[in-house]
């Protein structure tokens, strides 16, 4: 089962992260699957970071910034697995 918790708004191509904007609380060692027209991505939270910190959990109406596997684009959905 999986829960919506935001979405992409950013990827920055050589740094392999993505700027999420969040609908729900993300912590790490979540399991999540960012998903949309292309992507199809599940990966476990190993780094988040807000404002160039690391962080080990982020909440509603945030902007955080998370190490992927691969290529995400904006606008994907990211939803974590229930």
């Amino acid at each position: 089962m999986e829960k919506r918790i935001g979405t992409v708004t950013h990827y920055f191509t050589r740094l392999s992260v993505a700027v999420l904007e969040l609908t729900d609380e993300i912590r790490l060692g979540d399991e999540i699957r960012i998903y949309g027209r292309i992507t199809d991505l599940v990966m476990s939270v190993a780094s988040l970071e807000v404002d160039h910190r690391k962080i080990e959990s982020a909440g509603t109406e945030m902007e955080v910034a998370l190490k992927v596997d691969d290529r995400v684009r904006a606008g994907d959905g990211v939803y974590k697995m229930i």
